[in-house]
């Protein structure tokens, strides 16, 4: 399976199931998104993610479901090794950021009273 698909699929995955990156202004999703996905890639690699914070805990809540159900869903994932894993974290941030920020139609994420 290539690179893109398997992107592609946990894109579906997370659309589908996760309801944090519908947050009402971009940069509450940029700091989610890169939050979120950074630990879970974190985790994937077998790293210990820095919990310092109330914040990076809560997003360490949602990074937690993702690898779960990553493992589950996907066996392929514990197949790959961490270069991998790591391209296809970063490929799959970067497509997160595109549906969820800089390519999304919602105008009310540039509201500047927000």
């Amino acid at each position: 399976m290539e690179m893109k698909e398997r992107i592609a699929i946990l894109e579906n995955y997370i659309m589908q199931r996760c309801l944090w990156q519908f947050h009402s202004r971009a940069w509450d999703r940029e700091n989610q998104n890169n939050g979120i996905l950074g630990i879970t890639k974190t985790m994937l690699l077998g790293e210990e993610p820095d919990l310092s914070t109330p914040e990076l805990k809560c997003y360490w809540v949602d990074a937690k479901c993702l690898v779960d159900g990553f493992k589950t869903k996907f066996p392929w994932v514990n197949e790959m090794n961490k270069e991998d894993i790591a391209v296809m974290m970063d490929g799959l941030k970067e497509r997160i950021d595109y549906v969820t920020i800089h390519g999304s139609l919602n105008e009310e994420l540039t509201v500047k009273l927000y």
